[in-house]
């Protein structure tokens, strides 16, 4: 399935959805904030690692999909969790290559600056792209053992000769 870039999202977002986002963004950067000044900026740098917008973004794919689904008379609220489990997982596979960034970085920053942005968005691209494609190779295979599975017990049953 290629990536695709849609203007519709924005027409179907209300103001307050934005609103949502920019607030629980904030308080995110905030709380990683006070646990800097508390901790250390390492440990802070840990939590403000973390995309503050993922709350609030998980929470309106949720609401888009279930009232997408609603309005055409079918009960949405399965469809909007599994919408904001895809974009979880798309929010987990970018945390891998946020890590490989960081990580390249901070190898690569004391000889260079310039070197090491190109360096780390190299790494961060690679790893975040060879971290999708195995997830979708494990997840194809997976799908395909317990397709295997579930035709294995229907024969061991009876009902599939």
């Amino acid at each position: 399935m290629p990536v695709k870039l849609s203007s519709s999202a924005l027409k179907q977002t209300h103001w307050y959805e934005y609103a949502v986002r920019f607030v629980l963004g904030g308080v995110a950067t905030v709380v990683a904030g006070l646990i800097g000044s508390r901790f250390g900026v390492s440990v802070g740098g840990l939590f403000l690692a973390l995309p503050a917008i993922f709350c609030a973004s998980a929470t309106l794919i949720e609401s888009h999909e279930r009232r997408a689904k609603e309005k055409a008379g079918l009960s949405g609220k399965r469809r909007g969790q599994q919408a904001a489990a895809l974009d979880a997982a798309g929010a987990s596979l970018g945390s891998i290559g946020l890590a490989a960034f960081a990580a390249v970085f901070c190898v690569v920053v004391s000889t260079s600056a310039i070197g090491a942005f190109v360096a780390a968005i190299l790494a961060w691209a690679a790893v975040s792209v060879s971290a999708w494609w195995l997830r979708r190779k494990l997840r194809i295979t997976s799908h395909a053992v317990q397709v295997e599975r579930i035709g294995q017990s229907a024969r061991g049953r009876g009902l599939v000769p």
